[in-house]
């Protein structure tokens, strides 16, 4: 465990703790890293939601599949950041989305009940735990909002151009790389590929925006 204790304090969830401390909990917490490979699940669709992952290496990606097998991508997933605390806080009886890794990857996962329950040893540190995964889901619900607005507008343009906006504020920087490849952003912005491509190239054309493969740069007029 103490190879990870980097990115493990970049996690909100150990916030404020020291990184003695947070190996302590570790083991109070029963914490345990599996190994997946590209394209493997983590969790899938109708489980009953149990534990909180941390992306440790690699990236997951949380995807729903429709009726008729049209994948969306909810949110990627990158290393210090959790997936799955909504639900198994929830005690979800069955999962309504999947979480897979989109490359090779190290994943921790702890069971929520022993993050919520104060443990017999009295961990001084198990509060603060507690209160960082309350701002965790407060953070995550805010996230959901911002998709929400995204998605929601009419035209694959306005789409693009919302969430190429939003990410260039989050990068604090207009230009910057994306967490997904071409079908990646089109599942996550609920549009065809093509079209999507198509769109992105006129965008080039009318000097809104640079583009190479992940990375993109937003024209100064537009900010």
């Amino acid at each position: 465990m103490r190879r990870f204790i980097g990115i493990l304090k970049k996690c909100i969830l150990f916030r404020g703790i020291e990184e003695d401390e947070i190996l302590s909990m570790l083991s109070c917490l029963d914490a345990r890293v599996v190994d997946a490979r590209k394209g493997e699940y983590i969790f899938s669709e109708g489980e009953a939601a149990k534990y909180v992952g941390i992306v440790l290496t690699g990236e997951a990606q949380i995807v729903r599949n429709d009726f008729f097998g049209n994948r969306t991508i909810v949110a990627a997933i990158m290393p210090g950041e959790l997936f799955g605390e909504s639900f198994a806080c929830a005690e979800v009886e069955e999962l309504p989305v999947s979480v897979a890794v989109s490359e090779n990857s190290e994943i921790m996962l702890i069971d929520c009940k022993r993050i919520i329950t104060t443990c017999s040893s009295s961990c001084r540190f198990h509060n603060m735990i507690i209160h960082n995964l309350l701002q965790v889901l407060a953070n995550k619900n805010l996230a959901f909002n911002k998709k929400i607005e995204i998605t929601s507008k009419r035209t694959t343009r306005d789409k693009l151009m919302t969430y190429l906006l939003s990410q260039a504020k989050i990068h604090g920087s207009s230009s910057f790389e994306i967490p997904f490849d071409r079908q990646e952003l089109a599942d996550y912005l609920g549009v065809e590929r093509s079209a999507m491509s198509k769109e992105i190239s006129k965008m080039k054309d009318d000097g809104l925006i640079e583009c190479e493969s992940s990375w993109f740069k937003v024209k100064g007029d537009v900010i």
